[in-house]
């Protein structure tokens, strides 16, 4: 059964709630020329980003039973941090006014947070040319968008990568609740009070929504299944899959949080003083990749916990390549990311991720002296801990090939239904 979405609000009260910021000159100050391609910038289509404008009514994707649930009247404010690299104009406007908008009765949204990296022209993929569509200077976004109530923007003087500008962000909110989002999403019905409620009740958990696809074609929002969580390989790379069978039959109440080994990292919530207790980001990691493995193992094996709720759903364009360039190339920066991750935290289980990736063998990745004090000094759990007790699924050996062929025979049935859904880790 599904629900819709109350449509968008009416043009006086859109305009009180924009205060002094001109949405109309904002989006046309950035406008695809004939003939330029739409996927070119920012590997998803702009021309119909753009025609959607700042705001549209989505469906709501959650259980029936999600409208039915309550949650405290009390709830402590949350900062919602957005970082962003030359993205567009359209679709970072429709993430932030659907936060701002959708929990604006609630007290809990306290400002939304954009920490800019500069824009570098002719930095794309593929592109050898100066960008039409980032002529104006960042500073000026930034300018426009804390026009917008609620919204403070910090805008970093040189390109940091999401890691160090989430931690900058992190470092500057005022609320005790941090909402991690990224720049391309659209929120759903009521997606915040549920995971602040479940970290006031328990300031260990960091939680994540189910996570719905918007299509970078046409811009479609389409749910996505209730019965998935984080894994992974052994190469570190992320995957959606579905449910162990046994929690799934222990789960009576499609409303439950779902157990998750990792998450995507994109989109999730957790209290800012467990996230400073626990060393934040590794700063030593580039760009993007592979830091959401370091938070989740951290997490688990330091004394947390990380879930997946149900009645919390957000939209997400998922691309198919990054539409900006890494200093150090994609690969070599996901290697080096990956493999501090490895060396902290998997213990003699990173020979398995060096022989699922051998390419990582004698490639460069920093000192890790500050993170390995930092484990000892929170006298974290060994990785043998977390395979046995948060990920006993994974396999090693002959053991993930047995376990690979009698999955394929099990699951044979859905293999059309997860393949949308495999390889969608989310990127910045």
């Amino acid at each position: 059964m599904l629900q819709v979405t109350q449509p968008p609000h009416s043009e006086q009260n859109q305009n009180q709630q924009l205060g002094s910021f001109d949405e109309k000159s904002y989006l046309s100050a950035k406008q695809l020329k004939p003939g330029d391609d739409p996927y070119r910038e920012h590997a998803f289509n702009l021309q119909e980003s753009d025609r959607l404008g700042g705001e549209r009514a989505i469906r709501d994707t959650r259980h029936y039973r999600c409208a039915a649930l309550n949650y405290d009247a009390d709830l402590p404010s949350t900062s919602i941090i957005i970082t962003f690299h030359n993205e567009a104009r359209s679709t970072l406007l429709r993430t932030i006014k659907s936060d701002v908008f959708t929990v604006y009765p609630c007290p809990c949204l306290s400002v939304v947070m954009c920490a800019i990296n500069p824009c570098k022209c002719g930095a794309f993929v593929g592109l050898n040319t100066p960008s039409p569509l980032c002529s104006a200077l960042p500073a000026e976004d930034c300018q426009l968008l804390t026009q917008i109530p609620k919204v403070r923007c910090l805008r970093n003087g040189r390109r940091e990568g999401l890691i160090r500008s989430r931690v900058r962000g992190a470092s500057s909110a005022s609320a005790s609740i941090l909402t991690f989002l990224d720049s391309h999403c659209e929120v759903n019905a009521d997606w915040l009070q549920p995971m602040i409620q479940r970290v006031k009740e328990d300031h260990t958990r960091v939680v994540s929504p189910i996570i719905d696809v918007i299509s970078l074609d046409n811009f479609a929002y389409l749910a996505a299944s209730a019965d998935l969580r984080g894994g992974f390989d052994w190469s570190l790379h992320f995957k959606w899959e579905q449910i162990p069978i046994e929690q799934k039959m222990a789960r009576n109440d499609p409303t439950q949080p779902i157990r998750t080994p990792v998450i995507a990292g994109g989109i999730f919530v957790m209290d800012k003083s467990w996230f400073n207790h626990l060393g934040q980001y590794d700063t030593h990691m580039d760009i993007w990749g592979g830091e959401n493995f370091e938070l989740s193992f951290r997490v688990w094996m330091c004394g947390g916990s990380l879930e997946i709720l149900p009645c919390s759903r957000v939209g997400h364009v998922f691309r198919k390549r990054h539409p900006y360039d890494f200093p150090e190339g994609n690969a070599l920066t996901y290697i080096k990311n990956t493999r501090r991750a490895a060396e902290v935290w998997m213990d003699e289980y990173k020979q398995y991720y060096y022989s699922a990736r051998p390419s990582a063998q004698g490639k460069a990745f920093g000192s890790i002296t500050d993170r390995l004090t930092l484990r000892r000094k929170l006298n974290c759990k060994p990785f043998r801990w977390y395979m046995e007790n948060v990920y006993p699924e994974l396999r090693y050996g002959a053991q993930n090939q047995k376990q690979q062929f009698t999955m394929k025979q099990v699951y044979s049935y859905c293999v059309t239904k997860l393949f949308t859904y495999s390889d969608m880790r989310i990127k910045d």
